[in-house]
């Protein structure tokens, strides 16, 4: 089955990333991808762009061939009451979906109860659809009370391939992935795989995430990339294209 979209990716904008949008989108199309999510870094990440990169979205198409690109964003949680570094007014207009993440150069870790409450609170921003790796013990989160709160929400939590590589800064992300992924299982509530790629080869590149799948005998039907209709994923995100 080929997966269908791969929306945690980023472009040169990111100021750390070395890939550009016309070359992600190849190898988007390269990978079978039936979407293609472009989700750059926010401002409170050094070298990341400003608002205006955000809100410009708006000129670039849709079609790209025989793939779809959606306009996203990576926001930093800022605070431990989950306010996030792109304006409302920015959520609302021409973002498709914006990814929550914590970021070591954006927020120092909490204790286990600030850290969550960070992430449940990012989930109440409107466009936030996908918590972004939620397994770095770093940042030690109640799971289950996350998974509580994105299923209230209707909100995805991330499998992050890029997390279980060895060059990622993560600690003990596979650890924290299998509870999650146990609880979720357990809810039958789906997840979502991201490459969060920083280079173009990296687009659509979900081995790590799909061995640990495999590995865990977690269901394929709750992987929102496995469903070849995006209908379901469309219904998460909010948008009707």
């Amino acid at each position: 089955m080929n997966l269908l979209a791969d929306l945690h990716t980023h472009s040169i904008s990111s100021g750390h990333a070395y890939s550009t949008l016309r070359e992600n989108i190849e190898e988007a199309k390269r990978k079978n991808l039936k979407f293609y999510g472009i989700s750059d870094h926010t401002k409170a990440m050094a070298g990341a762009p400003g608002d205006e990169y955000f809100y410009n979205m708006k000129v670039l198409k849709r079609d790209y061939g025989n793939i779809t690109l959606l306009r996203g964003a990576e926001a930093n949680i800022l605070d431990y009451t989950g306010t996030i570094d792109l304006t409302k007014k920015l959520s609302i207009a021409p973002l498709d979906y914006i990814i929550a993440s914590l970021h070591i150069p954006c927020i120092d870790p909490g204790t286990r109860e600030e850290n969550t409450a960070a992430v449940i609170g990012a989930m109440d921003n409107e466009k936030v659809r996908i918590i972004g790796h939620p397994d770095d013990a770093r940042y030690p989160l109640d799971l289950e009370a996350v998974v509580k709160a994105a299923m209230d929400k209707n909100v995805l939590l991330e499998l992050n391939s890029k997390s279980l590589s060895s060059e990622s800064s993560r600690k003990d992300a596979k650890g924290n992935m299998v509870i999650m992924m146990d609880l979720l299982k357990k809810e039958g509530y789906p997840l979502i795989i991201g490459s969060d790629a920083h280079v173009d080869y990296y687009v659509g590149d979900f081995d790590n995430a799909i061995k640990l799948i495999e590995e865990t005998n977690f269901p394929k039907e709750l992987v929102i990339n496995f469903d070849e209709d995006e209908k379901r994923l469309f219904q998460f995100l909010k948008i009707d294209l």
